[in-house]
């Protein structure tokens, strides 16, 4: 019944609306860019804060 539904309402026969779906599923999830991911990163803190700190002792 809800494929049914869900096909009325993209205005597909239930048959098209399984091909999409399973069409989509197979897709998979979209990637975000790089830089997408980047600039959704909020801006916290200063750059002293993330400076690596050398914790073994090779030398």
């Amino acid at each position: 019944m809800a494929l049914k539904l869900r096909a009325a309402k993209n205005n597909r026969s239930a048959e098209q609306e399984h091909r999409e779906i399973l069409r989509a599923a197979l897709r998979g999830p979209r990637r975000r860019p790089l830089a997408e991911v980047l600039a959704a990163m909020p801006d916290v803190g200063r750059d002293e804060d993330f400076a690596r700190q050398q914790t073994d002792r090779r030398g």
